[in-house]
């Protein structure tokens, strides 16, 4: 598959089978995130692959952050739905900064700036795993609603750094079309 295809055809998968995704293809797709391009070469980025019956802790963890934010009034927005689907994807893997500031805390200008290039790269390196697990014949989901169980996760896993986001990995049972996109002349400003 060449590099368009797959950014064409990728889709965003919220159902699937139940199915192992073996450990050598994790890893491939791991090290394609390993390969994105980051600001200064810093490579800002660790992963941690939860998979198996660690599945089970990392559901609990989410919905328990989740049922605490909504206790103190606080929107949750999807992330009822998004636990659902990191239950029934057979691997998750996190994506921290390590050394990353939690975002709700204080930083200087530097550190502002630092923390910008630092997510951008992580973020390359996140459509690298998408793109490299499409290619791979594995269903993919990049997923931000882990912010509502932020501490009980990074606790959990270990992390002392900022936690960026989460992709949840297995093979696609269902095969969405493509959503709907703005137009071209929409969000391109020729100068």
């Amino acid at each position: 598959m060449n590099t368009m295809k797959a950014i064409e055809s990728r889709r965003s998968i919220r159902k699937f089978k139940n199915e192992p995704v073996p450990q050598e293809i994790v890893r491939q797709i791991v090290e394609a995130a390993i390969l994105a391009p980051s600001g200064k070469n810093k490579q800002p980025w660790r992963f941690v692959v939860v998979q198996g019956e660690s599945r089970e802790e990392m559901v609990r963890l989410m919905r328990g952050g989740i049922a605490k934010m909504k206790e103190s009034g606080e929107e949750t927005g999807s992330s009822e739905w998004t636990a659902g689907i990191m239950e029934q994807a057979p691997v998750t893997i996190f994506v921290f900064h390590p050394d990353g500031v939690r975002p709700w805390l204080a930083r200087s200008t530097d550190q502002n700036f630092s923390e910008v290039v630092d997510v951008q790269s992580t973020g390359a390196a996140i459509q690298n795993m998408l793109l490299a697990a499409q290619e791979l014949g594995v269903g993919s989901l990049w997923i931000c609603d882990v912010f509502y169980a932020y501490e009980e996760l990074c606790d959990w896993l270990g992390e002392k750094g900022a936690m960026i986001a989460a992709v949840s990995l297995g093979y696609a049972e269902e095969a969405p079309g493509p959503r709907p996109r703005k137009e071209f002349d929409d969000v391109v400003r020729w100068v």
